[in-house]
């Protein structure tokens, strides 16, 4: 029985298949969308801070109340298509972020599982090395390389919970 089991839910095959076919279908509606920018055209076009945000939504809401009042440099309908893209990619941008944070909660957790379980199985390697029992020598030795020697020890680190 595992001493360290903080997470159990595991994906099933028809969980793994649900997220695989989703990822699927977002990677193909924004293919035709993919714009590839080099560094200096992510520092060049960057990202407008709240402030211009804000700046962008009020001409966007006179470009819809007082249409007569706005310039006629400006492609309006070009305009209006590009501040509706901004918001549709907002809002599911939030999404993507909220469902990262999920998956590395638990990956967060998995690794800590799998990491407590191995030091578990380590420090029974060493207890069996020192029995002399059959095949524990080359595992150990194998593992130890993970454990610098504190004080000459050899000992593994200690469990962080």
């Amino acid at each position: 029985m595992p001493f360290y089991d903080v997470v159990q839910q595991h994906f099933s095959t028809d969980d793994l298949k649900a997220l695989d076919q989703s990822l699927d279908a977002l990677e193909k509606a924004l293919e035709t969308k993919k714009q590839n920018l080099t560094p200096e055209e992510r520092k060049r076009y960057g990202s407008i801070n709240e402030v211009n945000k804000l700046f962008v939504n009020k001409v966007y809401d006179f470009s819809q109340s007082q249409p007569s009042a706005c310039s006629p440099d400006v492609d309006w309908n070009e305009f209006t298509s590009d501040y509706q893209d901004r918001s549709i990619l907002e809002t599911r941008l939030a999404r993507l972020r909220s469902l990262m944070e999920i998956m590395e909660n638990a990956k967060i957790l998995h690794d800590f599982d799998n990491f407590q379980n191995a030091l578990v199985d380590y420090s029974f390697t060493q207890y069996k090395k020192d029995t002399d029992e059959s095949g524990f020598v080359t595992k150990y030795n194998a593992l130890r390389q993970f454990f610098p020697r504190a004080g000459g020890t050899g000992a593994a680190p200690e469990a962080k919970a």
